[in-house]
């Protein structure tokens, strides 16, 4: 088994005091929350008291100051695999980052503080009903009315979407230009932006995933993010952290699957002993440890490049599309190594089978992703004109 190098003793510390609070605050409300298709807003609340949230924030605003990614990594390593609907690290390293590096003072002054102490959750809509992976191709639209923003649109699949009290919204400000788009800081209750359904989903039966309606939505100038023409670009700066720290989450699942398997052979028995020591159970097995152990080199990797400001998008894209199937072929083996029992719900592999599946479809599909690494190999058709 990968010894891991990327973390010290601090980390591991903060490893320990995020096991003992998610075993109290979090696993014991699971199943609760799978049935109610939604976490409960005092779990946002009581990880702001710990300080688990938006970590790098000033300490004006209640943050810690902290800037290290792998903070957060521990919080995805030591939250995902038990409840994955609690999604800290989209709070956290998706959405956060917006408002921590590129928001006015004037936006981190009136936001940055309920985002910290768990009142205000994050959530970021890009996706569209006709649009996916494909940014440049969204219809929302943004219209300029002098003294404040006109927002017309439909967002789907948006995380976070029923409980977020504040939502950055991507829409194309220039109809005739396919990459001129603004970010816009849209609050819940106001007027015109409305929610749909709690949609329901193969797996993550706790996140509460949305659509989301802008009807005629009077957004105030103070609430544009940066360049109302230049989000296009901010959000390709950040897509590479989003899905680095999707990386880890589904590294982590594949990794607590593995575990999970590993007992489960060795106490099953058939023929008159532990199925484990079945050569085919020991080959399988041997495979997943190789591939997990490959995943987390280039997660480890990549999060030294990223600590260090130098992660490409490429590189960004080569670790969520290896992570996300090693996930997809690792719990599918776990499960066949669980036999029938794996198709029951009461086992945890059943669950982390179809959790698994949207990893390579969220943060940009595979085919997405190989489609990013190609490019940067220079077999782009428009590099070979």
């Amino acid at each position: 088994m990968l010894k891991r190098r990327i973390y010290d003793d601090e980390h591991e510390m903060f490893r320990r005091t995020v096991r003992a609070w998610a075993e109290k605050e979090v696993f014991p409300f699971a199943e609760d929350w799978r049935e109610a298709g939604c976490v409960s807003r005092e779990v946002w609340k009581k990880a702001g008291d710990e300080g688990f949230l938006c970590m790098f924030a000033e300490e004006k605003y209640g943050g810690l100051g902290l800037q290290d990614f792998r903070y957060d990594m521990i919080l995805c390593e030591e939250i995902g695999p038990f409840e994955p609907g609690l999604f800290i690290g989209l709070h956290n390293r998706v959405v956060g980052p917006y408002l921590h590096k590129v928001a006015s003072v004037e936006q981190r002054d009136r936001f940055m503080p309920g985002v910290v102490s768990g009142e205000t959750i994050l959530a970021i809509a890009m996706t569209e009903p006709d649009t996916g992976s494909d940014l440049a191709a969204i219809r929302t639209r943004a219209v300029d009315m002098g003294d404040h923003w006109l927002l017309n649109g439909t967002k789907t699949f948006i995380s976070n979407g029923i409980l977020a009290g504040l939502v950055l919204v991507a829409a194309r400000t220039n109809p005739e230009a396919s990459h001129e788009v603004g970010l816009f800081w849209v609050e819940d209750g106001t007027p015109g932006f409305t929610r749909g359904r709690n949609l329901k989903k193969v797996g993550l039966e706790s996140q509460d995933t949305a659509e989301l309606f802008f009807d005629n939505v009077k957004v105030p100038k103070a609430n544009v993010l940066g360049d109302p023409r230049g989000g296009f670009r901010t959000m390709m700066t950040n897509l590479a952290e989003e899905r680095l720290i999707g990386s880890v989450g589904f590294m982590a699942r594949a990794e607590h699957a593995f575990k999970i398997t590993r007992d489960f052979i060795l106490q099953r028995r058939a023929f008159g002993r532990p199925i484990g020591t079945f050569q085919n159970s020991r080959f399988k097995m041997a495979s997943m440890r190789t591939e997990l152990d490959a995943g987390w080199a280039l997660v480890d990797h990549c999060v030294r490049e990223h600590l260090e400001g130098v992660l490409s998008a490429e590189m960004a894209a080569e670790v969520k599309l290896f992570s996300s199937e090693v996930e997809g072929r690792v719990v599918d083996e776990c499960l066949q190594l669980h036999g029938g029992a794996g198709y029951m719900d009461e086992y945890q592999i059943s669950r982390h089978y179809r959790d698994a599946r949207i990893s390579r479809i969220y943060a940009g599909t595979s085919e997405i992703m190989r489609e990013i690494i190609g490019r940067g190999l220079g077999l782009d058709e428009r590099a070979q004109r």
